[in-house]
């Protein structure tokens, strides 16, 4: 049973980025349940003079598929601001009305493929 729950949670896919001395994982995953859900990894190496040797310091964020759209969206907008200066529509509206902005899933999967081809 421990075997299976291992395998369960095995990587379905990944991709690693490697920005200095940073390196970060996308991973995707499978809950027993065969649900898909992401893990972003930022890991760093360090140096310990108290061990004398390399070690990696993790950081894990868990993106679950019910997210996918607020956090794809909020990439969006958080990837033009710097581009563009221009602040979303809505940015400056209470925080419950943005949890509620949606942009349709075309627009944003259009986006993310505009990305692959710069």
């Amino acid at each position: 049973m421990e075997e299976k729950d291992k395998m369960s949670r095995e990587e379905l896919f990944s991709r690693p980025v490697r920005a200095g001395k940073r390196t970060y994982f996308f991973d995707v995953k499978a809950t027993r349940n065969d649900e898909k859900y992401i893990t972003i990894t930022e890991s760093k190496r360090r140096f310990s003079d108290d061990q004398s040797h390399f070690s990696y310091e993790k950081h894990k964020i868990f993106l679950y598929k019910e997210d996918f759209e607020k956090f794809a969206t909020a990439l969006k907008e958080t990837l033009n601001y710097i581009e563009t200066g221009e602040y979303p529509e809505g940015y400056f509206d209470e925080p419950k009305e943005y949890e509620d902005h949606k942009e349709p899933k075309d627009e944003i999967e259009d986006w993310f493929d505009s990305l692959d081809n710069k």
